[in-house]
């Protein structure tokens, strides 16, 4: 064994969770500290599956990342089986915002949501669904800026695989966390990348409140909050103090029928989060496999114009990807990109005057206003 455990940083159901240093001995590629999930041998199979899909997905630089797994032989005689996973300084997103005791910001809620986006859409194009977004599952970096990443594959399954049955729940398994499952799981034992989705709509609202999405009381009976999500038109309730294209995020992820939820692909599109692009944007969509989305959104006022991106091109574009959802009043959403961009054709026009090739007579007083 090639590296030393430490202490135990957290544990689940299924496995117990501690710090491991690596030895001088260590192959290279491993970090010299890393989060080591153990079980007993016996008892492994979720742990296993675990390690299997984080092989088949690869890398991704919005997943933990894993670095192998190995057997080891305890005091006691007892069998462990453990995966070697890339360690979080920050503990989860939930750990990380019950510490400061208060809602995250706007700006925020879009750095995270778009980088849980960017690994939803690489888990789904890989074949995957992840069956258990939540904040405990999401991990914080504090290296840099608070980047997070994916964990907790033990729940995942293929796409369109249909999940086992003689489970507790009168025949049916449940996989996941009540408070964050979608109505088609609920009503249909379907667990599909539109479930994801929803989860996430579920992670915003409680970054935006602080609390579960269908509130505190969900937590005390899961049948209760079972009939809520499967029957009738209820959603979880919109947070006010959330901006109107946050606003209009969560709606695209809370359209009940999830033919007509919008896709991580879509989402990523949504003008709630080209509001705050990052520098290495391109990078980290390249390294997962969505290099295309990372050109989609302004990075500055000027990129307006070389976009072209005035309201008529924008209604008008069959590359929207929210075209076909607002002309369709089905689809769940109060606010339309139509209406979101409605006022900026008179700031582009603006900005088109001033992105003018002739050099400017600054000696000409004519027009300047005296200033004291």
């Amino acid at each position: 064994m090639d590296w030393v455990r430490g202490r135990e940083i957290g544990h689940g159901g299924f496995a117990t969770v501690h710090l491991a240093a690596t030895a001088e001995t260590c192959p290279s590629g491993r970090p010299p500290v890393m989060a080591v999930k153990s079980c007993d041998a016996a008892l492994s199979s979720s742990l296993r599956h675990e390690r299997r899909v984080l092989s088949e997905l690869g890398h991704c630089p919005r997943i933990v990342r894993c670095f192998g797994e190995e057997l080891t032989a305890e005091r006691g005689g007892e069998e462990l089986y453990n995966v070697l996973l890339e360690y979080a300084a920050g503990g989860s997103l939930a750990d990380s915002m019950k510490s400061r005791g208060k809602p995250l910001s706007d700006a925020e809620i879009r750095r995270h949501t778009r980088s849980i986006l960017e690994g939803l859409e690489f888990v789904h194009s890989k074949g995957f669904v992840h069956c258990d977004v939540k904040l405990q599952n999401i991990l914080v970096f504090p290296n840099g800026g608070d980047e997070v990443k994916i964990a907790d594959f033990g729940l995942a399954k293929k796409a369109g695989e249909q999940p086992a049955k003689g489970g507790k729940q009168g025949g049916l398994e449940w996989r996941g966390t009540p408070m964050y499952m979608a109505p088609e799981s609920v009503n249909c034992n379907e667990y599909e990348p539109p479930s994801d989705v929803w989860a996430l709509g579920c992670a915003v609202v409680e970054m935006a409140t602080g609390r579960p999405a269908w509130g505190s009381r969900a937590e005390s009976n899961a049948y209760a909050l079972m009939i809520r999500i499967g029957v009738g038109d209820e959603i979880p309730e919109i947070p006010e103090g959330l901006s109107e294209q946050g606003k209009d995020f969560l709606m695209k992820c809370f359209a009940k029928n999830p033919k007509k939820r919008c896709t991580a692909r879509m989402l990523l599109k949504h003008p709630f989060l080209a509001l705050d692009c990052v520098d290495n944007d391109e990078e980290v969509a390249r390294d997962c496999g969505v290099a295309e989305l990372a050109d989609s959104s302004p990075r500055c006022h000027f990129d307006w114009v070389s976009m072209q991106c005035s309201r008529t091109s924008w209604e008008s574009s069959s590359l929207s990807p929210f075209a076909e959802m607002d002309s369709d009043p089905s689809f769940a959403g109060e606010h339309t990109p139509s209406e979101i961009w409605s006022d900026s054709s008179s700031a582009i026009d603006r900005f088109v005057e001033l992105a003018s090739h002739e050099r400017p007579n600054w000696e000409d007083s004519e027009g300047w206003v005296t200033v004291r």
